[in-house]
């Protein structure tokens, strides 16, 4: 099923070692940690620019949903393009990085308020199109019976990376919102920079295949790919609300109790994070117990975190912090072994655009859930507004299962489906 490239055959037994598989894993994961910092930049210092733009609970939705509609834009062309598959990811990966932090670094060069902030976060969104996608592509070229292990480590990156601005606000004071922009987007930037000079793609990769516009269309027929598409779109529904609106329902309820903010936004930096270590746990059991099983599972956990987290509201900031590392670390678990069954389900020629095309639509339901939010808090308050996400966890268990109980399932992590 999978060639491998003679360019890597011919270069040696070196490069096929441990140790050399590691340093390029390692290296991968770095670059997507610096390139993905900039995704909530502008969400983690939403209370700063409510006081500086005087921002609506609109305005503070779209400063995340326009990322996420210019990272469906961008997706949905890269898969109809096919260029992922026909372009060298290393290029196509180191470029978006660049462009991405660059869009971020323009938005306090600025300073023009809301509207150029959209535009130049729709921007970023489009450009990381070319950093999340062609990572997992990248990644899948180095891995093959560890394949869950490997996508479970590059979305442990993006994880911590999706965190890091909210560590910037806590370390780098709550008040002035310019200097977490600045410095997300100089990561990115040298993440860009790091990708063009040292990654490379593994043993593992495919020649480019022709250009086939109608090939992203007709993925619809392939049942076992649809159903763990759903699964994916399941927990979509989910994840990206919660990492918008956690760490702000957190400080209100850290300000409700009188604790200092800024321990407000160390929690929400733990709840965001805490989904590196599920994703690398989850990696490893789902290559050795099953793609459906952990998927269930981690979906199972976060649904219930949706439930449970807002009765905690207003109460003891540890105990719920506590409740949210719990949610945190599963929330984001099953995100990697999604990604990693497509890619074993689907031709390895076409990974690039089946992993671009799943991740596009992901993003697109995203939007009505960051939306739904902030709705559903001044409805039935903070107590009650994640309860609506459980929704997306339990059709993801019901899709898996299905999935399951098709032969075709017997492809992924080496047939312990």
């Amino acid at each position: 099923m999978y060639a491998a490239s003679p360019l890597v055959q011919d270069g040696g037994l070196a490069k096929f070692s441990p140790l050399y598989k590691t340093r390029a894993l390692a290296l991968l994961a770095l670059t997507e940690f610096l390139g993905m910092s900039v995704w909530f930049s502008a969400s983690a210092v939403v209370p700063a620019l409510v006081s500086a733009w005087g921002l609506t609970a609109s305005g503070q939705a779209w400063l995340t949903m326009s990322v996420q509609l210019g990272f469906v834009v961008g997706a949905l062309a890269s898969a109809l393009l096919n260029l992922a598959d026909r372009i060298p990811g290393r290029w196509l990966f180191a470029t978006s990085s660049l462009l991405a932090g660059g869009a971020t670094l323009l938005i306090p060069a600025a300073g023009s308020g809301l509207p150029a902030a959209l535009v130049l976060r729709f921007l970023t969104g489009v450009f990381l199109a070319g950093v999340y996608p062609v990572g997992m592509k990248i990644m899948a070229t180095w891995t093959r019976e560890d394949r869950g292990t490997g996508v479970g480590l590059l979305v442990g990156a993006l994880t911590l990376g999706s965190a890091a601005p909210h560590l910037l606000k806590a370390l780098g004071g709550i008040g002035d919102w310019k200097p977490v922009l600045l410095l997300s987007g100089a990561l990115a930037a040298a993440g860009g920079l790091l990708a063009a000079a040292l990654i490379r793609e593994g043993p593992y990769r495919t020649a480019a295949p022709k250009f086939d516009w109608k090939y992203a269309a007709g993925i619809r027929r392939d049942k076992a790919i649809v159903l763990a598409n759903l699964g994916y779109f399941g927990h979509m529904w989910e994840l990206y609300a919660a990492w918008t609106w956690v760490p702000v329902f957190l400080v209100a309820s850290f300000r409700s109790s009188g604790v200092d903010e800024r321990w407000a936004g160390l929690a929400g930096f733990a709840f965001i994070a805490a989904g590196s270590a599920g994703s690398l746990v989850a990696g490893r059991l789902a290559d050795r117990l099953g793609r459906t099983v952990v998927t269930s599972a981690a979906m199972a956990l976060s649904g219930l975190g949706c439930l449970l987290a807002g009765l905690f509201f207003g109460g003891n900031p540890w105990l719920l912090s506590a409740v949210c590392l719990v949610w945190g670390f599963a929330v984001v678990a099953d995100s990697a072994q999604f990604s990693a069954g497509v890619s074993e389900l689907c031709p390895a020629e076409r990974t690039g655009t089946v992993l671009t095309l799943q991740t596009s639509l992901g993003f697109l339901l995203t939007l009505v859930t960051i939306r739904l939010v902030p709705t559903f808090e001044r409805l039935v308050t903070w107590r009650w507004a994640f309860t609506f996400l459980a929704l997306g966890p339990a059709v993801g268990i019901w899709a898996m299962l299905r999935l399951r109980r098709l032969p075709a399932s017997a492809k992924m992590a080496s047939g312990r489906r």
